[in-house]
């Protein structure tokens, strides 16, 4: 026993080594099993959502957007101007037997507001099967003429309207109205002096000398010069000053600002000037002291003509 030799290899030596095997082994199985449970669980989620989709949207196709007993049997139309309710509808896009609930309606409002003759646009559905429209138009008070080349080489005069606001438009075709114009058109003060490329269909010109010309024609039918004289040109090429030609041939400087108080201003000098047996020629009122005129002889001045008719465009209270 005491000459025993222990051997060199340590490793060889039979000690106790603590087994931790079968721990180990059950971490992993439980490790696996909670995977598969959330594996499990998230595809029976997904399988689940997909199916409730799909029956959805066959339910909602099925029982809705396909359903017969929602198909457009009535487009009720209506508009304050003289647009054709048979053009309108073109422009709508909107066709019977279309199912009512599927029509995108903002997509029917936006595709007749892009009309520049259409101000603005209000749809509402009636449940079962009718569409109601309700349009507001533009209503031009000027006339823009641009030229533009013509086809045989020379210059064609394009002809544009404007709004109150400062939206230019094309003229209606006759096609495209309710009512036809009066004999020889419709007649409107002439914007002279834009540069061709402000004018454009469906854009407001925000320059201040038309936006000013347009206030003063407005300002005109409601002054006491209404139905003594007639707008025939407003030329809106200075920053600074309106000159208008009449039909009666005088020629009137305006301002930009206070268009009523030159107005009135302007009805006083002609006032005076019917006294004195006289037709205005020229007049400044952009200036405030000491105005300037010119005169003509009552014989040289035009007549003022009867008012020139204008197509019906009364604005309706409800439409």
């Amino acid at each position: 026993m005491w000459f025993k030799r222990k051997p060199e290899n340590r490793r060889l030596e039979r000690e106790h080594v603590l087994d931790v095997k079968l721990r180990t082994s059950q971490v992993k199985a439980v490790r696996n099993r909670w995977v598969a449970v959330v594996l499990g669980t998230a595809f029976c989620l997904v399988l689940g959502s997909y199916l409730a989709w799909s029956v959805g949207e066959w339910a909602l196709r099925g029982l809705v957007y396909e359903n017969k007993a929602f198909a457009l049997r009535e487009l009720d139309v209506r508009t304050d101007g003289v647009l054709a309710v048979d053009q309108i509808k073109r422009w709508a896009g909107v066709r019977l037997d279309d199912n009512l609930l599927a029509l995108d309606l903002a997509r029917v409002k936006r595709y007749l507001e892009l009309n520049p003759a259409i101000e603005s646009v209000s749809i509402e559905r009636i449940l079962p099967r009718t569409l109601r429209i309700r349009v507001v138009e533009r209503e031009p008070i000027a006339q823009i003429n641009i030229p533009r080349p013509g086809p045989d080489g020379g210059l064609d005069l394009g002809v544009f309207q404007i709004d109150a606001q400062g939206y230019v438009m094309l003229p209606l075709a006759p096609y495209q109205r309710s009512a036809q114009p009066p004999p020889g058109g419709e007649l409107y003060p002439l914007l002279d002096g834009l540069d061709p490329t402000e004018v454009r269909p469906g854009r407001r010109i925000d320059l201040p000398p038309v936006q000013a010309a347009l206030r003063l024609i407005d300002a005109f039918e409601h002054s006491p010069m209404e139905g003594l004289v007639d707008l025939k040109r407003i030329d809106v090429s200075s920053p600074e000053v309106l000159v208008v030609t009449t039909g009666q041939g005088s020629e009137v400087t305006f301002g930009l600002a206070d268009t009523e108080r030159q107005m009135l201003r302007w009805r006083e000098i002609y006032d005076c000037a019917q006294k004195l047996n006289r037709a205005i020629a020229t007049l400044d009122l952009a200036i405030t002291n000491n105005i300037p005129a010119r005169w003509l002889e009552v014989g040289a001045a035009t007549p003022p003509p009867a008012k020139p008719a204008r197509s019906p465009h009364i604005r309706k209270k409800h439409v």
